[in-house]
């Protein structure tokens, strides 16, 4: 990682105090790039076990991503679904809905 430098003999505090906040930003900037979060959500599940997680029926989850509420990934002839779009695909219910 590189590491700057400022001089602050002769800064205003407001030239000061921008001058961190770039230093700052550009050190999130540095972090973001090199520690990748894990990618814990980025698991595929296959359409059975997304059909048990949910606990629904097959047919249910076929009919979900005709409606577009669901979006599936294939290769060959295997579907299968992110973890992080079921879990994004999951709405709260407001106490009226019930």
């Amino acid at each position: 990682m590189q590491v700057q430098t400022i001089q602050i003999t002769q800064l205003s505090p407001e030239q000061f105090e921008e001058a961190i906040r770039k230093a700052v930003r550009s050190q999130l900037e540095t972090l973001k790039r090199e520690i990748h979060p894990a990618k814990v959500n980025e698991e595929y599940l296959s359409r059975k076990e997304v059909a048990q997680l949910l606990k629904i029926e097959l047919s249910t989850l076929h009919n979900w991503c005709k409606k577009g509420k669901l979006h599936p990934f294939g290769i060959g002839n295997r579907v299968y679904f992110l973890r992080s779009d079921i879990e994004k695909a999951l709405k709260p219910l407001n106490s009226q809905e019930l």
